[in-house]
C-alpha cells in the first residue's frame, strides 16, 4: 500500500513538472506572462523577460518530470529516492530564492506564490521518507 501511495505521489509530481516544463519550453513568453494562470502572474513579477532563461527552466522541469515518472511507472526505491532528492534540491533552492526576493509582487501574491514552493520541498521529502523497499 505504501508503495502505491509513493508511486501516485511520484506520478503527480511528474505530471506537474512535465506540464510546467512543456509550457515553459514550448511557449516561454506565454509562460512568463501568465504563470501560474488563474489570473495570477507570478513569474512576470520578476522582470525582465528572458527567453533563454525561461526555456532553460522548462528544460529543467521536463528533466525532473521524466526522472520522477520513471519510478512511478517502474518502481525502484533507489531510483525513486534519487529523483526525489533532485526534486528536493531544486525545490529548496527555488524556495530560498523566492523567500528572499519579492520581485514586483504584492505581499499577498508573493505569499501565495510561496505556498506551492513549500509543497515542492515537503512533498518530495515525505515521499523519500515513505519510499518502501522494492
Amino acid at each position: 500500500m505504501r508503495q502505491l501511495v509513493v508511486r501516485i505521489g511520484l506520478a503527480g509530481a511528474a505530471v506537474v513538472h512535465l506540464w510546467w516544463g512543456l509550457w515553459a519550453y514550448a511557449a516561454p513568453l506565454n509562460f512568463f506572462s501568465t504563470f501560474p494562470g488563474f489570473g495570477q502572474r507570478w513569474t512576470a513579477g520578476y522582470p525582465p523577460y528572458n527567453e533563454h532563461l525561461v526555456v532553460d527552466l522548462g528544460a529543467t522541469f521536463l528533466t525532473l518530470g521524466v526522472l520522477l515518472a520513471v519510478p512511478a511507472v517502474r518502481y525502484r526505491r533507489a531510483v525513486a529516492r534519487l529523483a526525489l532528492a533532485g526534486a528536493t534540491i531544486f525545490g529548496t533552492l527555488h524556495l530560498a530564492f523566492h523567500a528572499g526576493h519579492r520581485g514586483v509582487l504584492s505581499g499577498p501574491d508573493w505569499t501565495a506564490g510561496l505556498v506551492p514552493l513549500v509543497v515542492g520541498v515537503l512533498l518530495p521529502v515525505a515521499l523519500w521518507v515513505a519510499a518502501p523497499p522494492d
